[in-house]
């Protein structure tokens, strides 16, 4: 049986489960239909810096009737398994309410993880919708289950604030001044930073968009660049 973990093992397993959900760049939505039967669907999230989740969805879709009428919803995010086993796979699951946002920082945030959505993304049927977590079942792997509350998700508010801060600077700096670091962290090729968070920051080609972890969540300008020249460095 899953139970919660307490204190730093908490605040450990919040973390993994931010860096696969910050990662996520498909995912499966569930929702309550009519009768309240369960009704699963492919959303593309990305998270905003406070943790929550960000969703661009049509009216039209069947999923966005449903959260118009019930805003309970759940989401699946799934990582790369280490073996054939797809259970080997690490994966969290989200549970929580869904409302629809129309704050313009929250739409270039998702818009920077899904550059292509920009297509659409001002269709008069399209809008963003915000999913607040309110608990989560994090599996590491075959037979590693732990709940999670709410509180174990959220990164440090203060540390948030300070990263939301001086992200235009450091994203300046960096494809102003760093592009050969930024190569090297993304492997090879032109790449630009599009946005940097607690956990990580995203690095974009085209309308291809790599996730960056750090190896802790940051609470400083001076930490995030530390952790960049550690991955340059490796």
């Amino acid at each position: 049986m899953a139970i919660a973990p307490e204190g730093s093992a908490a605040q450990s397993q919040g973390f993994e489960a931010r860096r696969l959900l910050r990662a996520a760049r498909a995912a499966s939505l569930g929702t309550a239909g009519q009768g309240g039967q369960p009704f699963v669907s492919l959303v593309t999230p990305a998270m905003a810096p406070d943790g929550t989740i960000l969703l661009l969805l049509s009216d039209l879709s069947e999923h966005t009737r449903h959260l118009a009428a019930d805003r309970r919803c759940s989401l699946l995010a799934v990582g790369a398994a280490a073996e054939p086993n797809p259970q080997t796979a690490p994966r969290v699951t989200l549970t929580g309410l869904a409302e629809p946002s129309d704050e313009p920082a929250l739409k270039a945030r998702y818009l920077a993880v899904h550059p292509y959505a920009a297509l659409y993304a001002g269709f008069g049927d399209f809008r963003l919708w915000r999913m607040v977590p309110a608990q989560a079942l994090l599996v590491g792997g075959f037979a590693r289950a732990v709940r999670l509350r709410a509180a174990d998700l959220v990164p440090d508010r203060d540390a948030v604030a300070a990263i939301l801060a001086a992200e235009p600077s450091i994203v300046a700096h960096c494809n102003g001044n760093h592009a050969d670091a930024l190569a090297r962290i993304a492997g090879g090729g032109a790449w630009r930073m599009v946005g940097v968070d607690v956990d990580g920051c995203d690095l974009a080609q085209g309308e291809v968009v790599r996730r960056i972890h750090w190896s802790r969540p940051v609470a400083s300008a001076a930490e995030v660049r530390a952790e960049l020249v550690r991955l340059a460095r490796a």
